[in-house]
């Protein structure tokens, strides 16, 4: 999509903005909340509804997947059909079958309807945040955007520490259909809001070319392929966090809230502070950040046994979360003018994990390695994902090397004659001499 007139110049930003910008990002923050909930606390709830539904957890681990292929299908999908609508009707269709899908969930009467119903909620999900970017970044002038960005994506990892927490407490106490519940009002409380206080625009003038065409580079590949096998390493553990916790750790399933909580408290620091860095080297901290949760990872087996080890462990995890950012940041700088396909191909990259990771886990746990294997598993995942960070980011250096020689050519090239050099005494001499005809 491509920012109207209106979007770009910041005095028509100030003639067109509504007067209260805080209320218009709490309101797209809120459908990021929703989202975010329904996508962390499935996990969480997992031991719940495996048990209703009469399914052994592994095979209760399809319905997280489900739910991912609904993300990484639908995001890039929506975001090319979309690209002729008007962006605030978008925010109101995507969120009306965000609700219809969570609503479904909690009715499904057996586990193949909440496959059908998870793999219908996710479909909005990434053209949801996708968007949402965009209509915050055009209510502001240009020096702002990342920052209202940051603030739409506060509803994402707000969710980790009070909305999981608060849907797994539901679902203890109430049942697991009445949290899946809580999230389909919560999309609807966004329907609202984003009918009273989203902008009114015109209809999209981006060319669905256009934005596929983000497709044909090699570099929006790599990266994609960087969240995808390496986020796949955090969704292997957090899948099965509450049942681990159960079985390894032996805690009350009444202290689960509180390890969720912990994971979105290091999520929200590490989003917090690790962009700081990658402001200033963003391909080595994206490498960092892979190494950094392989580590993590790795204890995750030793720590299982004692809870407060456990609970450092789990929030070092969580940091890992940052990667998302940075990996955002570099797809804007390789995808040209497919930006929006490119911010809903990010989180198509990272639900791309959110399958893979619970699945590989799954297999591990089926086949007798214990609840913990989920956490080598995760470190493979991390690592294989760093080995494809060592493939993109020698491809960036090597581009910043072609870029640097380009323009010390075009200098070269641009510059003018320098004057030549004053002759030696004896080749003045010498020129003296052939010049005079008497010499």
């Amino acid at each position: 999509m491509t920012t109207s007139p209106q979007a770009t110049s910041p005095r028509a930003n100030a003639a067109s903005a509504p007067p209260h910008l805080a209320v218009v990002l709490f309101s797209l923050a809120m459908g990021g909340f929703a989202i975010g909930t329904t996508e962390f606390a499935s996990m969480s709830l997992l031991p719940f509804f495996a048990a209703d539904l009469k399914v052994d957890e592994p095979t209760a681990g399809h319905a997280i997947s489900a739910y991912a292929l609904g993300v990484v299908l639908g995001a890039p999908l929506i975001a090319v059909l979309g690209a002729r609508f008007a962006r605030r009707t978008q925010l109101l269709a995507l969120m009306a079958v965000f609700a219809i899908g969570n609503a479904l969930t909690a009715l499904a009467p057996g586990f193949g309807w909440m496959i059908a119903a998870r793999f219908l909620s996710g479909l909005p999900h990434g053209a949801y945040f996708g968007i949402a970017a965009l209509v915050a970044a055009s209510l502001v002038p240009q020096h702002r955007r990342s920052q209202v960005i940051g603030q739409v994506m506060l509803g994402l990892t707000s969710a980790t520490i009070i909305g999981v927490p608060l849907a797994n407490l539901i679902g203890q106490a109430v049942g697991w259909r009445a949290s899946f519940g809580l999230v389909s009002v919560l999309a609807l409380l966004t329907v609202l809001l984003c009918a009273l206080f989203a902008p009114r625009d015109q209809a999209g003038r981006s060319d669905p070319l256009r934005e596929l065409g983000a497709l044909r580079s090699g570099r929006v590949w790599i990266t994609l392929a960087i969240g995808a096998i390496g986020f796949g390493g955090m969704f292997a553990v957090y899948t099965y966090l509450a049942t681990t916790l159960i079985e390894v750790t032996r805690v009350s399933p009444a202290v689960i809230p509180f390890f969720l909580a912990v994971f979105g408290v290091g999520a929200t620091l590490g989003n917090l502070f690790v962009p700081r860095f990658a402001d200033r080297a963003l391909m080595p901290t994206a490498g960092v950040i892979l190494l950094f949760a392989a580590v993590a990872l790795l204890l995750f087996p030793l720590a299982a046994g004692n809870p407060w080890l456990l609970a450092a462990d789990v929030l070092a995890i969580g940091a890992s979360v940052s990667l998302g950012a940075i990996l955002q940041t570099r797809l804007m700088d390789v995808a040209g003018d497919a930006q929006a396909l490119a911010a809903a191909l990010n989180h198509s990259a990272f639900n791309t994990a959110n399958a893979l990771g619970p699945f590989l886990g799954g297999i591990a746990i089926r086949e007798g390695l214990g609840w913990t294997s989920t956490g080598p598993v995760g470190a493979a995942l991390a690592l294989l994902g760093f080995l494809i960070w060592i493939v993109a980011w020698r491809d960036a250096s090597t581009a910043q090397l072609d870029i640097a020689s380009a323009s010390e050519r075009a200098s070269l090239k641009n510059a003018p004659a320098k004057p030549a050099p004053p002759l030696a005494p004896d080749d003045r001499s010498r020129s003296d001499a052939v010049g005079d005809p008497v010499a």
